[in-house]
C-alpha cells in the first residue's frame, strides 16, 4: 500500500495528511501550535513525582510564513518572522513519516501541538497503563515513577499513604512504564520521540493534545489498515525478537524469601504435585527490615549467612530442571561494600555542588545511583555485578527492579537528568541484556522489569506489572494487571506477567483466600506464572499457608505447564510479528466496536479467550465473545458471539477456545489437568 505524507495548503492554514487520513488541521482561527517558556518545579519523594510548570510568554502561532530549508514556518504575526519551523520526512516504506517541529527563538522550550480527532475515534496506548485501556477523555503525563498505592485519591488507602505529603497514593495515570505513543481507530499511530517530559491529552473529542517540555518535537507516524498491523509498525523493529525460554513457561516460578527455609518449603510444594520450573529468592542478598515491610539489602552479591551453601543448592535444583532466580536493581545501598567500590571508581551520579555521590532516600535507607550515562559505569555493573556476581554464580533469572527513581537535581556523566529520567529504564534494561549476552545466555537466562519507556522493548524480554495492592480494588488490585498487559502489548512488549497474590500490604490490607485463588486462575493463563510473598509475608497468606491454598496452587501450576506448547506458539508469533501473547480483543476484531473498550478480558493468542474473575465475591461474570463459535473450556458448551453471563465459581474462570483451532485438543485437555489428583 503506497501512502504519501503531505501538507495541503488551505486559504487560512494547512492540513497534514498521511494517505487519506488527516493527522493535523491548522487554521488561523483554530491554531494547532502553541509555544511558551517553561518554569518547572519537580518534586520527588521516594520515587513519587509531581511536575508543575508556570510558563511565560505563551503564544499561539496562527500564521504560516516562509522559512529557508524547511517546508515552512509559523509565527504569531502575519508579517512576522518564523518562530517555529515545520518539516515532514517520508520514510522508506512510504507508510510512515516523521513530523518535525523546532522552536527558532531562544528560551522557548514548551511546544504544544493539537492533532486532528474525530468524535467517534478511539485511542489506545500510553505505555503500560493500569487503569484505562482506551485513553479517551483523559490526560496522561508521561514520566516514569512509582505508580502509587491504591491509585485513587479520595479512598482510604490512597489517602492514608499520601497523608505524609509524599503523594505516594498515585493516580490513574501514574505508572512505572509510560510511553508517549498511541494508536488511533482511524488507522494510524503517533509516537513522540525523545525522553522529555510530555503529556498526551485526549480530554477533548475534537483534538489530541501533545505537549513537550523541549525546544523541538519529533513525531513518528505510521498508517495501516488494521490495529494489528500498527502494533507491528509502532516499535519500528525495536521489539525484542528473543522468545521466552522453555523452562520459564514449563511450570510456575515459586517466589519465597524465607532464607534457607525456602528450600524446605519448596520441597513440600513440589511433593504436593506442583509443576515448578523455578525458585525465586529475592532475599538472596540479605534483608533489611523497615516500617514498610521486609525489604532487601541492596548490595548485589550472595548473603551466605541467610543462604548457606547456596551454590550447591542452586546446582542441585538445576540438575532437577528447576532454575534459581534472584533480584537486583540499579542502586547501591550506601552501607554496602559495592557502593564504596562504585564511588572510588567514579561510577555514581554526583551532587550538583560537589563531586560527592548523590544519595537517594528509598525509605529508611539511602542508595547511590550508578550513572549509566557513563559507559564505564554501565560496563562495570553489567560485568562485575550481573555477570560475575549473578550469572557466573549460577542465577538463571532475576527481577531487575526499579529504574524510575532518577532525580533531576543531580549531575550525570553525560546528559540532562530531565531528559535522561524517562530513558533510565531503557539504560537499565540494556545493562541487563548486555550481561546476559556477554555469557551467551540470551533466550535462556531471563530477567523481568516493571519500569519502562520507549525503546525498552529492544532489551527487556519480560515485563511484570509492578506492586499491586493485595486486593480487588479498581485502580491498584488484581484487575490492573490485565490492563497493564494489554496496553504494554500494543507498543511492542510481547510478554507480561504479575506477582501472583499481589505485593503491597499496608494499613491492614491483607490477602484473602479468594484473592489468592483468583490470582492463581489469572496467573495460569499468562506466559510466566510467578508467585510473590509480598512486602509483609508474615502478615499475609502464602501459597503454602493452608492445604486448600496449596492444593489450588498445585492445580493451576499444572494448567500453566500444560499450556506450554500454546505459549511456545505465541512466542514464535511474537518473534515473527511483534504481536503480544495477551491481546486486546480489537487486534483481531477491528470492525467490532464493542471490543474497543474491553480491558478486563483478553485474547491469549488468537484462539483462547480469557476472562478472569476480578471482582470480590463474584461467582458469575459477563463475557464478550466476538465473531465465531466459542467453546467453554470447563464444560465443552458452545457459545455464540455476543455478551453472556457465565458461571464462574472459584476454580472455573471463564475461558473459551475458538472452535476450529489447531490446538483444540490441548485446550480440551485442560479440564482433566485441572481436576487431576
Amino acid at each position: 500500500m503506497a501512502v504519501t505524507a503531505r501538507f495541503e495548503a488551505k486559504d487560512d492554514g494547512f492540513d497534514l495528511l498521511l494517505g487519506d487520513r488527516v493527522i493535523l488541521r491548522h487554521r488561523v482561527d483554530a491554531p494547532a501550535f502553541r509555544i511558551a517558556k517553561g518554569n518547572p518545579t519537580v518534586t520527588m519523594v521516594r520515587g513519587n513525582f509531581r511536575l508543575e510548570d508556570a510558563p511565560t510568554d505563551e503564544r499561539a502561532l496562527r500564521y504560516v510564513v516562509p522559512y529557508p530549508g524547511k517546508q515552512f514556518g509559523l509565527s504569531d504575526s502575519a508579517t512576522g518572522n518564523a518562530i517555529l519551523a515545520i518539516d515532514c520526512v517520508v520514510e522508506d516504506d512510504s507508510q510512515s513519516a516523521v513530523f518535525i517541529v523546532r522552536a527558532l527563538e531562544d528560551g522557548f522550550d514548551r511546544i504544544h501541538i493539537d492533532l486532528f480527532a474525530e468524535a467517534d475515534e478511539y485511542v489506545w496506548g500510553g505505555g503500560e497503563q493500569m487503569s484505562y485501556l482506551a485513553l479517551n477523555g483523559r490526560r496522561f503525563p508521561i514520566w516514569t515513577s512509582e505508580p502509587g498505592v491504591g491509585r485513587e485519591p479520595g479512598t482510604p488507602l490512597t489517602d492514608a499513604v499520601s497523608a505524609d505529603g509524599s503523594f505516594a497514593g498515585g493516580d490513574y495515570w501514574t505508572t512505572n512504564y509510560p510511553e508517549p505513543t498511541f494508536l488511533s481507530s482511524r488507522g494510524y499511530s503517533a509516537q513522540l520521540l525523545g525522553g522529555s517530559y510530555s503529556e498526551i491529552d485526549f480530554t477533548d473529542s475534537n483534538r489530541h493534545g501533545l505537549s513537550v517540555w523541549h525546544k523541538s518535537v519529533v513525531i513518528e507516524l505510521h498508517v495501516a489498515d488494521t490495529p494489528a498491523e500498527l502494533v507491528r509498525k509502532i516499535p519500528h523493529a525495536s521489539w525484542t525478537k528473543s522468545a521466552l525460554p522453555d523452562w520459564a513457561i514449563g511450570g510456575a516460578i515459586v517466589g519465597l524469601k524465607d532464607g534457607t527455609n525456602s528450600f524446605a518449603r519448596l520441597e513440600k510444594i513440589i511433593a504436593a504435585g506442583a509443576a515448578v520450573s523455578g525458585l525465586w529468592c529475592e532475599d538472596w542478598v540479605g534483608i533489611r527490615q523497615t516500617s514498610f515491610g521486609r525489604r532487601l539489602f541492596w548490595d548485589w552479591q550472595w548473603n551466605a549467612e541467610r543462604y548457606p551453601d547456596l551454590p550447591a543448592r542452586i546446582a542441585e535444583l538445576k540438575a532437577r530442571g528447576i532454575r534459581f532466580l534472584g533480584y537486583v536493581n540499579p542502586y547501591l545501598a550506601v552501607d554496602g561494600p559495592q557502593y564504596g567500590e562504585a564511588a572510588r571508581l567514579g561510577h555514581l551520579a554526583r551532587k550538583l555542588d560537589s563531586d560527592e555521590p548523590y544519595a537517594v532516600d528509598f525509605g529508611e535507607f539511602d542508595a547511590g545511583v550508578v550513572d549509566f550515562t557513563n559507559p564505564a559505569a554501565a560496563v562495570w555493573f553489567s560485568e562485575e555485578i550481573i555477570g560475575k556476581q549473578m550469572l557466573d554464580f549460577g542465577l538463571d533469572g532475576w527481577m531487575a527492579d526499579f529504574g524510575e527513581y532518577l532525580p533531576v537535581d543531580l549531575r550525570l556523566h553525560n546528559g540532562d537528568p530531565m531528559e535522561e529520567h524517562n530513558r533510565w529504564p531503557v539504560h537499565w534494561a540494556k545493562v541487563n541484556a548486555d550481561a546476559v549476552a556477554s555469557r551467551g545466555r540470551t533466550g535462556d537466562a531471563l530477567f523481568f522489569m516493571r519500569a519502562g519507556f520507549t525503546g525498552v522493548q529492544r532489551y527487556c524480554p519480560l515485563l511484570w506489572a509492578g506492586d499491586q495492592s493485595v486486593d480487588f480494588s479498581r485502580h491498584d488490585g488484581i484487575g490492573t494487571v490485565i490492563t497493564a498487559a494489554l496496553s504494554a502489548g500494543l507498543v511492542g512488549n510481547a510478554y507480561s506477567h504479575s506477582d501472583v497474590g499481589g505485593y503491597t500490604s499496608l494499613h491492614g490490607n491483607v490477602r484473602t483466600e479468594e484473592l489468592m485463588f483468583r490470582w492463581y486462575e489469572l496467573g495460569a493463563f499468562t506466559p510466566v506464572m510467578r508467585t510473590h510473598e509480598g512486602n509483609r509475608p508474615d502478615d499475609n497468606l502464602q501459597i503454602d499457608s493452608t492445604p486448600e491454598l496449596l492444593s489450588g496452587f498445585v492445580r493451576w501450576s499444572r494448567v500453566h505447564a500444560a499450556l506450554a506448547p500454546w505459549v511456545r506458539h505465541l512466542c514464535d508469533e511474537a518473534s515473527a510479528t511483534g504481536l503480544p501473547a495477551q491481546r486486546a480483543l480489537f487486534l483481531h476484531y477491528p470492525e467490532d466496536r464493542e471490543t474497543f473498550t474491553i480491558q478486563d478480558q483478553y485474547l491469549y493468542g488468537a484462539d483462547l479467550m480469557v476472562a478472569p474473575v476480578i471482582e470480590e465475591g463474584a461467582v458469575t461474570r459477563n463475557v464478550y465473545l466476538p465473531d465465531g463459535n466459542w467453546v467453554h473450556v470447563w464444560t465443552g458448551k458452545h457459545f455464540a458471539p455476543g455478551w453472556h453471563t457465565v458461571d464462574a465459581p472459584i476454580g472455573s474462570p471463564p475461558v473459551f477456545w475458538r472452535d476450529g483451532s489447531e490446538y483444540a485438543s490441548l485446550f480440551a485437555s485442560l479440564v482433566d489437568v485441572r481436576d487431576s489428583k
